[in-house]
């Protein structure tokens, strides 16, 4: 008779006791030539994260050379001093490390991650990159060219020519965010090396930039290194910019852009509101999260769910620009598409949804879920280096203190359901919204005009 195997079973692990979190709290300083210094040590990234901000943000490019920090900002890594465009390219590949910029309303951005053990040759590379970029003829031509052939594909993209419709409404004529942030055709055709140049003379130096240095630090003398690499770095003492004030016409009212064939419409529609120095902010971010922060929100569940008129719409408050006394602004705004024929519809439904918020509120299970989702998520959020680096510069670009994230989370945690709600509502008044709708003017405008949520005007697709 066989013997019957038996199975031995470990005992169950038991989860441990939850450890507390907060975000990582980064250590101050300054190195000799003015430049504000930020470390965060976090043991076991072994990949350094470092941001650097510049003080050259989009409003400071001169009349007619819209672009030019864009341009500025991609020369960054297109060759020193010391190396050809190639060779520092190669540089960067030996290190294991990527360099990358960007400009925005704020400034000019560059971001390095690299192995810790390769850092001070990358820190190298990235302070050539500042002192002394070659902004040579040819690669600055190149550059201009590649932005260029963006242009195009950025018209035929629904949801970027939303985007710049939607900037063009808000703000007047005269204001640098009513204008596409990498510049227009015209512009940037305009743009050639000496303006680059002189631009970043103007404009870039150590005493009104910031390095964010995020990473295991252990056994790395940072001092020193930053002293040879970043404060070799020269340059003159300068005042800080004015930050001019934010203005913006949030009438109610619906711009078509005619998209003739189209079989989608995208929307985009959007307000100015409260930046993070608002005491209303944290209720914000949760109001907007019930609101369609996720897809289960509440757009969500209407639109995609019971209607199927779309794969998804989105609420979402993003900081255009701050200033140290609180006068900044947020772009408030809904996202997504809907098929053609039920842009009516759609619509309809979502302006439901929006008096149906203001008559009867949010439920405290949306509450709940939604701060769950917000703060239980944190510590996974923040488990790279760059991502605790990017959300201390995005801190000190907006001129909030260093512990603003972590107290965000514990102000988000204490919330109610009904301050929530109010936020909600102040950000999204159904009379106060500039709606872009990127779609077949021919078959949606006659129900849109019906829905009477504002004027409605038709503008050509470029």
């Amino acid at each position: 008779m066989t013997e019957l195997a038996t199975m031995e079973f470990h005992p169950q692990p038991q989860a441990g006791e939850a450890r507390p979190w907060a975000f990582p709290a980064p250590e101050r300083g300054a190195l000799g030539n003015g430049l504000t210094l930020l470390r965060c040590h976090r043991p076991g990234q072994q990949v350094v994260a470092v941001e650097i901000l510049l003080a050259a943000p989009l409003e400071a490019e001169p009349q007619g050379l819209d672009g030019v920090a864009t341009i500025m900002a991609r020369a960054f890594t297109e060759g020193t001093d010391k190396h050809s465009a190639e060779e520092f390219a190669a540089e960067l590949e030996r290190c294991g490390a990527t360099l990358d910029a960007h400009a925005d309303h704020s400034g000019v951005r560059i971001s390095l991650e690299v192995p810790v053990s390769r850092l001070p040759k990358a820190l190298g590379l990235l302070a050539d990159a500042l002192r002394a970029p070659a902004f040579e003829d040819s690669e600055i031509e190149r550059l201009v060219r590649n932005r260029l052939d963006e242009i195009p594909h950025e018209t035929a993209n629904p949801a970027r020519r939303a985007a710049k419709e939607l900037s063009r409404q808000l703000f007047p004529a005269t204001s640098r965010m009513s204008r596409p942030r990498q510049g227009t055709e015209e512009t940037v055709t305009a743009i050639d090396s000496a303006a680059v140049r002189a631009f970043y003379e103007k404009h870039v130096r150590p005493a009104t930039a910031t390095a964010v240095v995020v990473g295991d630090l252990t056994g790395v003398d940072l001092d020193a290194l930053l002293g040879d690499t970043l404060g070799a770095w020269t340059g003159s003492q300068a005042q800080a910019r004015p930050i001019p004030p934010v203005t913006a016409d949030d009438t109610g009212r619906v711009i078509i852009v005619d998209r003739p064939g189209a079989v989608q419409t995208q929307l985009l529609i959007g307000r100015v509101g409260a930046d993070r120095h608002d005491r209303v902010w944290p209720a914000q971010v949760l109001g907007t999260y019930c609101l369609g922060g996720t897809l289960t929100s509440r757009l969500d569940r209407v639109l995609r769910e019971e209607k199927g008129y779309t794969y998804g719409v989105r609420a979402f408050g993003q900081v255009l620009r701050s200033a140290p006394d609180g006068t900044g602004a947020a772009m408030l705004a809904i996202s997504g598409s809907v098929d053609t024929p039920n842009t009516g519809p759609a619509l309809d439904d979502l302006w439901k949804v929006l008096r149906t918020l203001a008559a009867e509120g949010l439920t405290d299970a949306e509450r709940d879920i939604a701060v769950q989702n917000l703060v239980g998520v944190a510590p996974l959020k923040y488990e790279t280096a760059a991502a605790v680096a990017g959300t201390l510069a995005d801190q000190v670009e907006q001129y909030l203190p260093d512990d603003f994230q972590a107290t965000l989370y514990q102000q988000l945690a204490a919330t109610g359901t009904v301050e929530a709600t109010a936020a909600a509502v102040s950000a999204f008044p159904v009379d106060r919204l500039v709606t872009v709708l990127v779609g077949d003017a021919t078959q949606i405008e006659e129900p849109v005009r019906a829905l009477g949520i504002g004027e409605v005007s038709v503008v050509t697709a470029e």
